[in-house]
């Protein structure tokens, strides 16, 4: 007989909160958004009770804006706060990424690889959502050995606000092949421990998706009038 498997459980609240998580990065929710409680509690055949906290869950992450009495709305950043959110990324990711190179082994290696084999296949596949996860997967494996627990989280949360614009970017992106050369590239500068070159590139590769995507925004933002 074999033996007992693990299987995650999930209360409804984290069932909701993971599929209105997915909805907002996706896009099929847009940023402002106005959030009705009542009317997500009917769509997904529930009480308010777990609706309200997948909706604070989602206000603590910051993907939208709560409050029990007054509603919500998808959190929309301003044209200010997006570039903060990728300059960010820029300090703690090169941060990262120059103390993991000198501590990365074979496994480290062979990992970032793997993922970015899966991530090339991607493009073919138009799959956006699929990419943007491999995406953060690769460079969550760039930065791995610097093991810096406390940073990462931190991370984590500032990838969270960025997904979205990331998603936006790679669903409008045409010219994929610099991406893939940068991504690459950075292994490849890691593998040969070019610690210098190898941040100089990805601060380059944030800062290109940050300046590119702005642009982005502002031409959606000006065809909306808002």
């Amino acid at each position: 007989m074999a033996g007992k498997r693990a299987v995650i459980k999930q209360s409804l609240p984290e069932v909701i909160a993971n599929d209105l998580r997915e909805r907002i990065l996706s896009g099929e929710m847009a940023e402002g958004e106005v959030i009705r409680q009542e009317a997500l509690a009917e769509e997904y055949d529930v009480s308010r009770m777990p609706v309200r906290e997948a909706l604070k869950r989602l206000n603590a992450e910051g993907l939208v804006q709560w409050t029990n009495n007054r509603g919500g709305s998808v959190t929309r950043h301003s044209l200010s706060q997006i570039g903060e959110i990728f300059d960010l990324r820029i300090l703690i990711e090169v941060d990262l990424f120059r103390r993991a190179i000198p501590a990365m082994t074979s496994t480290e290696f062979a990992r970032c690889t793997a993922i970015l084999e899966q991530m090339e296949a991607s493009y073919l596949e138009d799959d956006v959502g699929k990419w943007g996860t491999l995406n953060h997967d690769y460079h969550s494996a760039l930065y791995a050995a610097a093991g810096r627990d406390l940073t990462t989280e931190l991370l984590d949360r500032i990838n969270l606000q960025s997904d979205r614009y990331v998603r936006m970017h790679l669903s409008v992106m045409k010219q994929r092949e610099p991406a893939k050369e940068e991504h690459r590239k950075l292994l490849q500068l890691a593998q040969n421990r070019d610690v210098d070159e190898a941040c100089d590139l990805l601060a380059l590769h944030i800062r290109r998706t940050k300046d590119q995507l702005l642009e982005m925004v502002i031409a959606k933002r000006a065809q909306e009038g808002s």
